[in-house]
């Protein structure tokens, strides 16, 4: 008999597409404690260990929508010398690192890649794959991609979320998964400081003085004041400098 701990709120997937209501302060919070589990997963395990099948159906919410990463069935322990493990590709559609699917061999930056994609979920509360749409919108991190390109990232947000105080930190977390998304691993952050960056742009929007606004620079964020198009740029911490920046990732 397995006993597992009882989990009242049931996975992330049936939060997001259950027409709950869903703060975005709620949202950053999910996303934050996510990443610190695969952080410690990958870097703080007495053997280091890639899920291999992150996506939102198998993290799962406590009473207090705390987040429980689950389901290891298609985890590997991290080689112990510098020969890659190559494996049977494993995994969910929409959410497979591309490069992983070329090499077959799953890494650290494979599980970036997935928890990518579900960070898009938080924002835009779209399925990965939607066979029902024009085929250039049918995969959620490419149809992301293209909107970037195309300034017309605001159209692909949850309506829940699109309010002024908030972009801002929509715009940190959509420069995040950009560079989530690379299509090189390599390129990509490691989990330890896309958690870090998420506990940064969370205490962004804790926090009344990291919320200042500007016109200026929204404007060049945004594109036009008409929120059809959003330009996404990096913009740092907002006058914050590196040293600051880095007490805060650090929660100092």
């Amino acid at each position: 008999m397995l006993v597992y701990e009882f989990i009242p709120n049931g996975t992330l997937f049936h939060y997001i597409h259950g027409g709950f209501h869903i703060s975005l302060t709620t949202r950053l919070n999910i996303a934050q404690q996510s990443a610190e589990a695969l952080a410690y997963l990958h870097s703080s395990a007495s053997t280091p260990i890639f899920h291999g099948d992150v996506k939102s159906a198998n993290i799962l919410l406590d009473q207090n929508y705390t987040p429980k990463v689950s389901d290891f069935g298609a985890s590997i322990l991290a080689p112990t010398n510098e020969a890659q493990l190559v494996t049977l590709v494993q995994g969910t559609c929409g959410y497979l690192d591309p490069e992983y699917m070329q090499s077959c061999q799953l890494t650290d930056k494979s599980d970036v890649y997935s928890f990518s994609v579900v960070l898009l979920e938080l924002l835009t509360r779209k399925h990965v794959i939607d066979f029902d749409a024009p085929e250039e919108r049918r995969s959620l991190s490419s149809y992301f991609i293209s909107s970037i390109k195309e300034n017309k990232m605001y159209e692909l947000l949850d309506d829940e979320i699109k309010c002024e105080d908030n972009m801002n930190v929509i715009i940190e977390v959509a420069e995040l998964v950009k560079e989530c998304l690379n299509m090189k691993g390599v390129d990509r952050p490691t989990m330890k400081e896309v958690a870090q960056e998420l506990d940064r742009i969370k205490k962004l929007k804790q926090h009344p003085w990291g919320q200042e606004y500007n016109s200026e620079e929204t404007v060049t964020l945004l594109g036009e004041v008409s929120h059809d198009d959003i330009v996404i740029e990096h913009t740092g911490c907002f006058g914050i400098d590196k040293e600051a920046e880095e007490s805060i990732a650090l929660g100092r």
